[in-house]
């Protein structure tokens, strides 16, 4: 006797797309984008423990050691009468109630540059770099997507720290001593402390790129923020140092981070241009070597 056979669930009458990777519709959200590139490189930076690890003791020193400072010299500091109480740049912190409260950036924008260093190091000696760059062929994404992610988190970072290191060195300090951010070039010195710590984590990113050795870029920024300022001016010509000294990056960042520029040194407005000349050329030349040398 014949049986029937009831089937409980229909048949697709659809056709099975085969395709693959070769179809547009499963291809379009693998698609690289500029979005996607700089999503990949936040994920890499803030999944890192010596990234949180940096940033906190950035935050620590840059706070605390304002804090050290404001301590030591209060009782001692008589405020000067220049604009903003800055005295005219004499280099004394007890002459210079804002540069009290920001005498942690010295020890802060080395702790930046290392995590800018690291953030482009750390995948050429691990070989990440070359899982990242078979992603993305095109190289250039990579590398600006690491500018974007770096500086903006070193800045968005800085900001906080920075006002409130001032804040609580201006408090320490007491009234009569202190100087408010209303104070003329106070609020200028203070952003553009948080701007410098990120233009030195760019620096950094842009040293471990040319050079794509950790060790190596840690020494080529801190020669060039801590020794260059301190022994050209002994090795050099009297004639040279003028023509070169203002333009090293931390002297260049020191025209637009004091409330008044120390004499000799370039203005605020140059001084930043100056330094942003130095990012320009430094990340534009890592550029051209990432697109022509190996990986």
């Amino acid at each position: 006797m014949a049986t029937t056979t009831v089937l409980d669930r229909p048949v697709p009458t659809d056709p099975v797309r085969t395709g693959g990777l070769r179809d547009p519709q499963d291809v379009a959200p693998l698609r690289v984008t500029a979005w996607r590139v700089i999503a990949s490189e936040w994920v890499k930076f803030r999944s890192l423990r010596s990234t949180v690890v940096t940033i906190a003791v950035a935050l620590v020193i840059i706070i605390g050691f304002g804090a050290l400072a404001a301590g030591v010299v209060s009782g001692d500091l008589t405020r000067p009468t220049g604009p903003g109480g800055g005295g005219g740049g004499g280099g004394a912190f007890a002459s210079n109630p804002t540069a009290v409260s920001l005498a942690g950036m010295t020890l802060a924008q080395i702790i930046v540059g290392i995590l800018g260093v690291l953030a482009i190091t750390s995948e050429y000696s691990s070989g990440m770099i070359r899982a990242t760059l078979a992603a993305v062929p095109r190289r250039l994404p990579v590398l600006w997507a690491k500018v974007l992610v770096i500086g903006v988190s070193t800045f968005v970072v800085a900001v906080p720290a920075s006002f409130g290191a001032f804040a609580l060195g201006q408090a320490i300090l007491g009234s009569g001593h202190n100087v408010t951010l209303s104070d003329p070039g106070v609020l200028r010195a203070v952003l553009g402390s948080a701007a410098y710590l990120a233009a030195i984590a760019l620096l950094g990113l842009g040293l471990g790129a040319l050079l794509r050795h950790t060790a190596g870029a840690i020494g080529a920024l801190f020669g060039i923020l801590m020794v260059a300022p301190g022994l050209l001016p002994l090795v050099l010509p009297s004639g040279w140092v003028d023509s070169i000294v203002p333009y090293l990056p931390s002297n260049a960042g020191d025209s637009f981070t004091a409330v008044v520029p120390k004499s000799g040194m370039l203005s605020a407005g140059n001084g930043a241009w100056v330094l942003a000349a130095w990012l320009v050329v430094l990340l534009g030349t890592s550029a051209v070597l990432l697109r022509r040398r190996d990986a």
